[in-house]
């Protein structure tokens, strides 16, 4: 049966079909990593964009086409997470521009949408780069350009498009060597099929659950809930807030162990359960150990936290202070590198990092925290700029700088070259020409064989990862971190400073700080605990 317009409802059905089919392969996605190391994250990042969209869609009764459009929208442009999941958001934000106009979609305002999608995108982007999901994107509105001279039924013309898509997406091995070389396809190309695919069953008549979230059961137990106590009695260093969510309903024990734990880790309890969620505020010592230990019950949500030194989980005391000019949000995973950026400054630590990248939401939440006019957002990794750099487009009350920080040696080197005494612009200029001379190295294991450039990688081999790709690989972590070094050091170096995480310790770092000095006496080595997951060790070269 021919279709030739689309409506709210049945575009609203699409969405969520896509939305839904996205979710289904995001651990395949994740696996379509470039590097074989175990922190791929694209689907992860792009279905809890689309997730966000989804839950303002789904939450829609009866609306109009402008209504759900700028669902779709505001939604996952505030729940945008990693470069694919921002580029998702901002494909959505172009469709979103032309299809609110109208009250029915038909193949003609459908290939306009598309064209405008893809601008919309492209422009998103400083440097595009082809063999991407934006490759993909260009091909489907291309080949919606095209079909829509020859036909007016909406499915033939879904069909056209979402196989153009499907080829392109083949073909970006191709355009990115690195692809090639891994043997894999672009994940977030195939993450945007994906979705366009998903919407397609619903043309196709195919029966699809478009239930967003889990279904509420009735519960076993009444809501639990603990009253924080007066601001006065804070022991603790940090205020921790965070949300797990289960995929399936929580068990009693399961609440009563994990509320037992918080009661046990810090005070100034605020705890609440509800079917499948476990709200927490709590204030502790250790925010990391609260992190990982919620980690262990489902996904976490709106994870946040404050520096209790500088009054900042009382969002009400801090605004009684006068406003300072400038102030900071910085992006780490790792207790001991959340206390290093706190020390030197940093107003507010969103956790995050390679596998747990924040939203454009969590980053703008985090700057309304900040008492300054000011504030300056450390992203420390390549992956979060983009989504960075939207929460400054849309951030309303305050200055939103974003000083692109790719790793968190450089954005230790930003704060290190913060003059409270100099303009924002002159701050800007500083920490932005600082940051280029710092080198990053990062160790980490291999979760598969592979190629990258041109080194033979074999599964647990260790892996020393450079600014600019692949530095060093031995079976043996301390040959590979010295190879990386190696590669490093130049005759200008002088400071190594060297943060040890997940599959290190002091010990072991202390010993290669030792034959570091040995090879290189003239070079300052320092040695620090960065607490962070998946990289044993972090290393700046100065």
């Amino acid at each position: 049966m021919e279709i030739q317009t689309i409506d709210a409802s049945l575009l609203s059905k699409m969405f969520l079909s896509g939305a839904k089919s996205l979710e289904s392969k995001k651990e395949w996605i994740n696996e379509l990593n470039v590097f074989p190391v175990p922190d791929g994250d694209t689907g992860t990042n792009m279905t809890m964009t689309i997730m966000s969209a989804a839950k303002a869609v789904s939450e829609l009764k009866d609306p109009d086409m402008k209504t759900l459009t700028k669902a779709m929208s505001s939604g996952s442009l505030r729940g945008a997470r990693g470069n694919s999941g921002v580029i998702l958001s901002q494909l959505l934000r172009g469709f979103a521009k032309v299809a609110g106009n109208y009250d029915e979609l038909t193949v003609e305002i459908l290939n306009e949408a598309f064209e405008k999608a893809t601008q919309t995108a492209y422009k998103a982007v400083m440097q595009p780069k082809e063999g991407t999901i934006l490759t993909v994107a260009r091909a489907a509105a291309d080949k919606a350009a095209e079909i829509a001279l020859k036909t007016d039924d909406i499915q033939v013309f879904a069909d056209a498009v979402i196989t153009a898509a499907e080829e392109t997406l083949a073909k970006t091995p191709d355009m990115l060597p690195v692809l090639k070389q891994a043997g894999v396809v672009d994940s977030g190309g195939q993450g945007l099929v994906q979705f366009l695919k998903g919407g397609q069953d619903i043309l196709l008549g195919k029966e699809v659950d478009l239930t967003i979230g889990e279904p509420v059961e009735e519960k076993e137990e009444e809501t639990v809930e603990e009253q924080a106590a007066p601001a006065e009695d804070v022991k603790f260093d940090y205020c921790t807030g965070l949300t797990v969510k289960s995929s399936a309903k929580l068990l009693s024990y399961q609440i009563k162990e994990f509320k037992a734990y918080l009661e046990s880790a810090g005070d100034l309890l605020d705890f609440t359960n509800d079917d499948n969620k476990m709200t927490v505020h709590v204030h502790t010592l250790e925010p990391g150990n609260v992190i990982t230990k919620a980690m262990a019950y489902g996904q976490l949500s709106d994870v946040k936290v404050l520096n209790n030194s500088e009054n900042a989980c009382n969002k009400s005391a801090s605004n009684a202070e006068p406003e300072k000019e400038m102030g900071f949000v910085s992006i780490a995973t790792g207790e001991g590198l959340s206390s290093i950026f706190i020390e030197l400054g940093c107003d507010y630590m969103i956790p995050g990092g390679q596998t747990m990248n924040p939203s454009t939401d969590d980053i703008l939440s985090a700057v309304e925290h900040v008492n300054a006019k000011t504030v300056f957002v450390l992203p420390n990794n390549k992956n979060i700029i983009l989504a960075a750099n939207q929460a400054a487009s849309i951030c309303k009350d305050k200055k939103l700088v974003v000083i692109p920080t790719k790793t968190i040696p450089q954005g230790i080197t930003a704060l290190i070259s913060f003059s409270a005494d100099a303009s924002v612009e002159d701050n800007t200029n500083a920490m932005t020409e600082e940051i280029a001379n710092v080198k990053t190295g990062q160790v980490t294991y291999a979760v598969r064989d592979t190629m990258i450039d041109d080194k033979e990688i074999k599964m647990n081999d260790w892996m020393g990862m450079g600014d600019s790709g692949l530095l060093s690989v031995n079976a043996d972590i301390d040959t590979a971190f010295l190879e990386m070094i190696d590669a490093m050091v130049s005759e200008d170096s002088s400071v190594v400073s060297i943060y040890w995480g997940e599959g290190s310790d002091e010990n072991k770092a202390t010993a290669l700080g030792e034959k570091i000095a040995e090879k290189y006496p003239d070079l300052e080595i320092e040695i620090s605990c960065g607490g962070q997951a998946v990289y044993a060790y972090i290393v700046s070269v100065e």
